[in-house]
């Protein structure tokens, strides 16, 4: 009962991530329902979840989404026109060794090594396994921490509207009501710099491919470019539906693949052309920078003079020794607000909700 909860669990993460409402009492809900039923047929875990932890009518297809991806690598869609097809498929894959135990425990198995995927190495995967893991981020959702802008909006309570009460009044010959409004809210821009050198070339696809769910996400308050010896903006190429024609966009526009770091000039270089006031400001790097600390260190203390939070997220901070020592990490944590980690698909989805909260 113990797997099955921490499946679930996982399960409920992966639909948050995705927009779905499944909080913590929704998750319960799932669980006490599935005690009376069959938790090896996966018919019954679709509609116990559907049932449980989806809460508006446009969380029905993110949830089938996220069902076949986390439950066997269906295809999105199958598990809701048909559940003896979802059935028939997982013991496909049970016979053919494909997924799932010879126990007929097929859909938690399955979803039980969804689950350990989140938390590996992106590094260490097999092709395979990064390929469900992309496939998986593809489905990343989050939401994102909202500014006050300087448009209003009528509303019951606020500051008096004078204009439109005193229109009122002219047309009505009296002031039968007081008009009140609010500022508006926007989503606060994020500006993600996607270190692609070559130490951080284990990780740059899928930090790429976690950009591409944040443009699809926000395409208006996100904006994305490439690091390393020349600052390259890669938004456009991101904002292609498709992640696989994306990324192919985005290796035809980054001419320094591979190279060296020189993230200070870089750096310099945005400030200087662009603004990120009001942003956040995120650096994905191993910090290992062949430009002059000093330097980055200088125009860290500008951008974090300029952006609402400024975040590091370091692959290698994901291992419980790690220790901030190469030149560009050291000269750039003083000036963070957090250094998170981005070694795996649960470190995306937590930076994922860090921005949501910002």
């Amino acid at each position: 009962m113990d797997e099955l909860a921490a499946t679930l669990t996982g399960f409920a993460r992966t639909l948050r991530a995705a927009g779905v409402a499944a909080d913590h009492e929704r998750t319960q809900n799932l669980l006490r329902a599935l005690g009376h039923l069959d938790v090896t047929d996966p018919g019954e875990v679709y509609w116990a979840g559907r049932l449980t932890l989806c809460a508006t009518p446009d969380d029905l297809p993110r949830y089938d989404r996220c069902f076949a991806a986390y439950f066997g690598g269906l295809r999105a869609g199958v598990a809701r026109t048909s559940t003896a097809g979802v059935t028939r498929h997982l013991a496909a894959q049970a016979e053919t060794g494909d997924g799932g135990d010879d126990d007929g425990t097929a859909a938690p198995a399955t979803a039980s090594r969804a689950e350990v995927l989140r938390h590996r190495d992106v590094a260490r995967l097999t092709e395979a396994e990064r390929a469900e893991v992309h496939r998986m981020l593809s489905l990343l959702r989050g939401g994102r921490a909202r500014r006050r802008s300087r448009r209003f909006e009528s509303a019951h309570r606020g500051a008096l509207d004078q204009r439109r009460t005193i229109r009122d009044a002219l047309r009505k010959g009296d002031v039968a009501r007081l008009r009140h409004r609010r500022h508006t809210t926007r989503p606060r821009t994020v500006v993600l710099f996607v270190d692609v050198s070559g130490s951080m070339a284990p990780y740059a696809e899928t930090l790429l491919r976690f950009a591409h769910a944040l443009v699809r996400s926000e395409p208006r308050a996100t904006r994305v470019y490439s690091v390393g010896t020349r600052l390259t903006p890669i938004t456009a190429e991101l904002r292609h539906r498709d992640p696989g024609t994306a990324l192919n966009e985005v290796s035809k526009t980054i001419p320094d693949w591979s190279g060296g770091t020189r993230l200070g000039e870089e750096l310099r270089e945005y400030l200087a052309r662009y603004s990120a006031r009001g942003t956040i400001a995120v650096m994905a790097s191993d910090g290992w920078e062949r430009g002059d600390p000093q330097l980055l260190g200088t125009q860290m203390a500008r951008l974090a003079r300029q952006a609402h939070r400024v975040i590091w997220v370091n692959p290698h901070k994901g291992y419980a020794d790690y220790q901030p020592l190469t030149g560009g990490m050291r000269a750039a944590l003083p000036h963070l607000d957090d250094l998170v980690a981005g070694h795996s698909l649960a470190a995306y989805e937590q930076l994922s909700e860090r921005l949501a909260h910002a």
